[in-house]
């Protein structure tokens, strides 16, 4: 189907991501397409529930384009979760009220790690269904974005059994049996990199890797329990479909610590936090890969004149460049109490401050 795709109309985020040249920074926002938006709930309303949302081409289609119909983003992400993955290998995904994502098989044993297995062929197709159908939808207005969980970070909620405040039983294990985790994350590793194929097979034009919970691990840990099984996925990725490059991104939530070595991990661009000087970034990784990122989210929470300093404030910390590499976007996932308008005015004010270009005084 891939033969069908309409041209892209709108490169800029690609080239950023590429380091080539841009007219403007380009724009998106992780989790832009959620909670926030009205449109969205009701969709999600009559999904049932957000597994039903997620696993419908359709509904994942349509929330995927809902913030597109609204700001003038650069790229779309597909709408789907990272838990995907370990929910096609039976650990039992389901979504509780209030308390975010919950498997019931949870790996706590030995056994269990052992068994453990890549997803099996087609257990997944639901999202490389809506891969395409996003794609064809887009009609080559912007880029599609596919993305993964890490294999750390998807270890961290198939161990814990859900989100957690302290890691201690998947943190208990990397220390206790390190040859177990080492298994587990072997198979994320190999179900990722096929995962993330299959959706640029489907036609993503971009790919992501989120480290969610790599800030967690201590120094030493981090480089062999996340960042080494993320080189080995970026290694195995599709760098070209169609005869096009399909660029990659890796963020590491807290991971600004380590940032010359995640530079070095395979992807075109890293994604960085808002505890990270964009300036001194920039400066560390020189020419080996874009930057993307990284307003504080919770700045959509004040007045417009603020939204628009801070948005200054971080276009003129990365500062110009005649060869793009610059992705403006969130810190972290929007919150889904973030005042629709506050969004309209940070992606106005990132298009035209960096098209025009900031004044000294910024």
């Amino acid at each position: 189907m891939s033969a069908a795709f309409s041209p892209l109309k709108n490169d800029t985020f690609l080239r950023a991501l590429l380091r080539q040249p841009t007219d403007y920074t380009p724009v998106w926002l992780m989790r832009q397409a959620g909670r926030y938006l009205p449109e969205y709930r009701a969709t999600r309303q009559r999904a049932g529930s957000f597994l039903g949302l997620a696993k419908n081409p359709d509904y994942a289609t349509e929330v995927t384009l809902q913030p597109l119909d609204r700001y003038p983003l650069d790229a779309a992400i597909l709408f789907s979760d990272i838990l995907t993955v370990p929910d096609a290998m039976g650990l039992g995904l389901h979504f509780a009220d209030g308390e975010g994502p919950k498997f019931l098989h949870p790996l706590r044993d030995e056994t269990a790690i052992r068994k453990l297995a890549p997803p099996p062929p087609g257990s997944l197709q639901y999202v490389f269904d809506a891969v395409t159908q996003i794609r064809h939808e887009l009609n080559g207005r912007v880029p599609l974005i596919g993305f993964s969980g890490s294999p750390w970070t998807l270890a961290c909620y198939m161990v814990e059994g859900g989100g957690s405040d302290d890691f201690r039983l998947v943190k208990g294990m990397l220390y206790d049996r390190p040859d177990l985790m080492h298994h587990l994350l072997d198979v994320n590793a190999t179900a990722v990199t096929d995962y993330l194929n299959a959706q640029i097979d489907a036609g993503a034009q971009a790919v992501m890797l989120f480290d969610t919970w790599g800030g967690a691990l201590a120094d030493g840990a981090y480089q062999t329990f996340s960042l080494d099984y993320m080189r080995r996925i970026f290694a195995g990725l599709k760098k070209t479909k169609d005869g096009v490059r399909i660029p990659s991104i890796v963020f590491t939530k807290g991971g600004g610590l380590w940032l010359d070595q995640i530079a070095d991990v395979g992807a075109d661009a890293v994604g960085l936090d808002w505890t990270v000087n964009l300036r001194k970034a920039r400066a560390l990784v020189g020419d080996r890969v874009a930057l993307q990122g990284n307003l504080d989210p919770t700045v959509l929470f004040s007045n417009p004149g603020s939204i628009k300093a801070e948005t200054a404030s971080v276009l003129k910390s990365f500062g110009e460049s005649a060869n793009g590499g610059h992705v403006f976007n969130l810190g972290h996932g929007i919150s889904q109490f973030t005042p629709t308008e506050s969004v309209a005015v940070l992606v106005d004010a990132v298009h035209s401050l960096s098209r025009r270009g900031l004044p000294a005084s910024a």
